[in-house]
């Protein structure tokens, strides 16, 4: 039962509980939890229950099972981590290199802007105060004319 458990008992400790129910005998392994924010999976307890003959012919090979099992979503669960961490990391990169692209050379910009007068954007909207201050003046300008009418 011991050997196989070796190779879990290298990477975290184990609780080993035995009872005795009626006339069977329970065996509960609890995996503990080697570090803070370890995913769950890796301190799932395994029970056995069976008649005392049963569990000294079939504990081992099911506990080799239960370790191998173990053993293999840890290594899968720190890959997946390291993979998730370089994409993290290549794309910190890649924004990092977008933020420091080449700008622009004022220089080249002056002599953009002096090479001639421009039409005004026809996509600028036209701001809606504008065309009321051009309104305002006509509408005085009635109103004066209409009061010298009446004098």
């Amino acid at each position: 039962m011991f050997v196989e458990l070796m190779p879990l008992l290298k990477e975290r400790t184990l609780l080993i509980t035995v009872a005795r129910v009626d006339e069977k005998v329970k065996v509960n392994l609890i995996p503990a939890k080697v570090k803070e924010g370890e995913d769950h999976a890796l301190t799932t307890p395994l029970s056995f229950t069976g008649s005392a003959e049963e569990l000294d012919s079939e504990l081992g090979r099911h506990l080799a099972s239960y370790v191998d099992s173990h053993l293999t979503l840890g290594s899968t669960l720190a890959e997946a981590k390291a993979e998730m961490d370089a994409a993290a990391k290549a794309e910190r990169q890649k924004v990092k290199t977008t933020q420091q692209a080449p700008k622009p050379d004022p220089t080249v910009a002056k002599k953009d802007q002096s090479m001639g007068p421009t039409a005004p954007a026809a996509d600028t909207t036209p701001s809606l105060f504008a065309a009321q201050q051009n309104a305002e003046p006509t509408t005085q300008a009635a109103g004066e004319v209409e009061g010298e009418a009446t004098s």
